[in-house]
């Protein structure tokens, strides 16, 4: 599957994995309608971030932090349209924010040149993944699964 970080939500939330309540917009004035929504239900911040297949989209600008529904339809207006290393931005989605206390990275590859699946993960986060495995890759673990046995 070759999904947006939107879409992994939703299927997070339809098996009941607590999820941020959040929407998504495709202008401007749809950001702000989906902030006052999130902000009239669980009050506090909204994130805007940028929905697009790549890595690096913080690091790209393309996730906010929004204080208000006036706030994300500024910065949704900043981030669509945006160029991420070749990928046009043309959704956002406006997700509740929460006080980050600890960081995780977990992402499950399709590793082509064994014809497997790879499960990745980390304590160290996932901002800098790249620079983490290059620079420590003890902190990052990797998990070979079998499509058809599983984990070993």
């Amino acid at each position: 599957m070759d999904l947006f970080e939107y879409q992994a939500r939703d299927l997070f939330e339809a098996h009941n994995v607590p999820v941020l309540p959040a929407q998504i917009a495709r202008t401007a004035d749809e950001a702000q309608k989906a902030a006052e929504a999130i902000i009239g239900s669980s009050g506090g911040k909204v994130v805007v971030k940028a929905q697009v297949k790549v890595g690096g989209r913080g690091k790209a600008g393309g996730v906010k932090l929004a204080d208000s529904a006036v706030d994300a339809r500024a910065k949704a207006d900043a981030i669509l349209g945006m160029d991420i290393k070749g990928h046009r931005v043309g959704i956002v989605m406006i997700a509740a924010a929460a006080p980050i206390v600890e960081e995780y990275y977990l992402a499950i590859l399709l590793d082509r040149s064994n014809r497997t699946f790879l499960v990745m993960a980390s304590v160290a986060g996932g901002m800098d993944i790249e620079e983490v495995a290059r620079t420590s890759p003890e902190k990052l673990a990797k998990v070979p699964v079998s499509a058809t046995v599983g984990i070993d």
